[in-house]
């Protein structure tokens, strides 16, 4: 009877240590996945704000990049670890040698801008996913300030505005994308400082495009 009632007891002990065990000391939480970003875009795209706000930075600590800056975005699935390039006309000539190492890219274009500024945004972007270390890395395609009067849609950034007859027709993508990112993971979204839902909601989906290509690299 009594060598009963010592197992029931050393039964409970186990019991309430174990208890005790994984309700106090739990072992740290497993590490979130970290990737090596890079963010370009030309000078008022709006980089340096999106990323500040999803590091819940004051606005008013806010300054526009002039050479790069590093942050590190936090998800809850993975931190991201971005090297914003400044956008000037003397600084983009520079952005290559800032590519190595990088997993992924996020390119953010001011889709309230004039033609002209829309036009060399393409050909930036265009000269981005074909460079040799980019070439094969998801894209993040933001089309920001979409809160702003003369913002464009995602749609519209797609044509491109030709004159015919002194009347300005959209008549072909205008980014032309499809053709030139045929085959690779890319995302077009819209975005704007007061839509911080859509924003997390793209860079979500960058982060399951870097997490696939993360699985397909150990299948093979």
């Amino acid at each position: 009877m009594s060598e009963c009632i010592q197992i029931s007891f050393a039964v409970c002990r186990i019991g309430i240590y174990t208890c005790f065990r994984a309700l106090c000391c739990k072992g740290p939480p497993p590490a979130r996945p970290e990737y090596d970003l890079v963010c370009i875009g030309l000078t008022g795209s709006g980089k340096t704000s999106l990323l500040s706000k999803l590091c819940s930075e004051s606005p008013n600590s806010v300054v526009s990049t002039t050479g790069f800056s590093i942050k590190a975005v936090p998800f809850q699935n993975a931190i991201l670890n971005v090297k914003e390039l400044g956008g000037a006309d003397n600084i983009r000539k520079y952005w290559s040698r800032y590519y190595q190492g990088s997993q992924g890219v996020i390119f953010v274009l001011d889709s309230a801008s004039s033609e002209d500024d829309l036009e060399t945004a393409r050909n930036e972007l265009h000269s981005a996913l074909q460079h040799p270390q980019l070439c094969t890395l998801p894209f993040l395609i933001l089309a920001n300030h979409q809160d702003k009067p003369a913002a464009r849609s995602v749609q519209e950034i797609r044509l491109f505005p030709q004159e015919t007859a002194g009347v300005w027709m959209c008549v072909k993508k205008y980014f032309e994308l499809e053709p030139l990112a045929r085959g690779k993971r890319w995302i077009l979204q819209p975005c704007s400082l007061d839509d911080m839902d859509a924003l997390k909601d793209s860079f979500s989906q960058l982060i399951n495009l870097l997490e696939e290509k993360d699985h397909e690299a150990v299948r093979m």
